[in-house]
């Protein structure tokens, strides 16, 4: 299951050099970002998924979604399915990432208006359902549309972590992202992305990941934006992989019928 997929969605990218390393096993930048982005996760599956949005105040409220995936090799596809509350149910949320430097398709079908709603590149930087995601999170991002630089090695909750700073090569949503990548696992344990001011915005804590038939897959994630004093929370269960998924789920067609 891809982290950036609602990885994480999520999402997500990293780095390395010689701080405190072995220079014999010191690896570049690009190497540790492409480890990130190419590690081993499963074909196809599916998954309960609960988005927790906690306001300034404290006040929770809480979706309730089911999320399928597939890697076809050069498209991994997924698509998700709001169950409840009555407000968001039988919205669904579709995403083809590609193995290049194409951006992601996403797209959005909002019952209400009974069409599905391509999101456009312009559109990438709002918040996908009131959540602290916003679509360009959700996409996985090619480690080619970045530079990465290695700021030192870290032990965070008891795991050695690579700290790399990614900036973009194209101007973006973020002046850059800080991450702390976990040494073999290959997880981003945490990422602050910073704004066009180079002022921290949000950050992301992984605080649950567990190893499931020999793949590493991140069941629960925080979200915090900073200076909106808003948080939203993701997590899985019930999760299955390598069950054989089909090619039904992922069209524009599936999103409308709804589960």
């Amino acid at each position: 299951m891809k982290t950036i997929k609602l990885y994480s969605t999520i999402i997500l990218l990293i780095i390395v050099s010689t701080f405190g390393l072995n220079s014999a096993i010191a690896q570049t930048g690009q190497e540790i970002a492409e480890k990130v982005y190419n590690r081993s996760t499963p074909k196809n599956g599916e998954s309960d998924m609960t988005m927790t949005l906690i306001s300034s105040k404290g006040k929770e409220r809480k979706r309730f979604l089911h999320q399928f995936f597939k890697d076809y090799g050069d498209t991994e596809k997924s698509t998700m399915f709001f169950k409840s509350p009555a407000d968001v149910k039988n919205t669904s949320f579709m995403n083809y990432s590609y193995d290049d430097d194409r951006d992601d398709d996403q797209w959005l079908y909002l019952p209400a208006l009974k069409k599905v709603k391509r999101i456009s590149g312009g559109s990438k930087d709002d918040y996908f359902m009131g959540s602290d995601f916003t679509y360009e999170d959700m996409e996985k991002r090619n480690p080619n549309k970045d530079n990465h630089k290695l700021l030192k090695t870290e032990t965070l909750g008891g795991e050695e972590c690579y700290v790399i700073e990614s900036t973009p090569k194209e101007e973006g949503q973020y002046s850059k992202r800080v991450a702390w990548v976990i040494k073999d696992k290959w997880i981003p344990l945490k990422i602050e992305y910073y704004d066009e001011d180079e002022e921290l915005l949000k950050i992301l804590s992984i605080t649950k990941y567990e190893e499931l038939q020999g793949y590493w897959i991140i069941t629960t994630q925080l979200m915090e934006n900073v200076q909106r004093e808003h948080k939203t929370v993701i997590g899985l269960s019930n999760i299955k992989i390598e069950n054989g998924i089909g090619d039904a789920y992922f069209t524009q067609r599936a999103m409308a019928k709804g589960l």
